[in-house]
């Protein structure tokens, strides 16, 4: 981990990142393909946590996000960082937008905690989702309460700090990482119960 518990690959790609999108913003459209591939396949899975496992709406809801994040970049400021958490931020918006037009909402978790076991000793919530597919992850974190659930996915699955998190959902930092703790925490007794 590195400074403010920020793995140092995460910190690279943000460099790399925030290169990519100021040279998109004057205009280098290979630039702006750089920053796509950096940003879409996390955007992706935190669709996939919203909208549920069809990939081709989380896909569709991301194609319709860079469009406006394509028309808008030339009012983006700040860092690699900063356009991972703008980006997720438009993205959530257009997942609500079809959310209400599917008159859907994410559903509340199936399981209950006193129906899961707590993890061996040596488990950890990371190591638990390590431990599965992307897939069975999504599904996973999809019947999280909606709070610990998007957290996760901004955490762990786009990589965002608490504070960016924080700002894309609208909450306080403390809340974030509580909700990420929490989620990661439920994650790892439910697959040391199923495992």
């Amino acid at each position: 981990m590195g400074r403010g518990g920020e793995p140092r690959r995460v910190r690279a790609r943000d460099e790399e990142l925030g290169v990519a999108v100021a040279r998109a913003q004057e205009g280098d459209e290979t630039a702006f393909a750089v920053a796509y591939r950096l940003v879409q396949p996390g955007l992706v899975g935190y669709l996939r946590g919203l909208v549920g496992h069809d990939g081709e709406v989380a896909e569709d809801i991301a194609a319709e996000a860079w469009l406006e994040i394509a028309r808008d970049l030339g009012r983006f400021r700040g860092d690699g960082a900063g356009f991972r958490g703008w980006t997720a931020t438009i993205a959530r918006h257009r997942a609500l937008d079809h959310l209400r037009r599917q008159k859907v909402r994410p559903r509340p978790s199936a399981l209950e905690q006193d129906m899961l076991d707590l993890p061996g000793p040596h488990s950890t919530p990371e190591q638990a989702l390590e431990s599965i597919s992307t897939g069975e992850a999504l599904a996973l974190i999809a019947g999280l309460p909606r709070d610990q659930a998007e957290a996760v996915l901004l955490r762990v699955v786009v990589g965002l700090d608490a504070s960016t998190a924080a700002r894309v959902l609208g909450k306080r930092p403390g809340a974030v990482r509580t909700a990420a703790y929490r989620g990661l925490r439920r994650l790892a007794r439910q697959l040391g119960g199923s495992r």
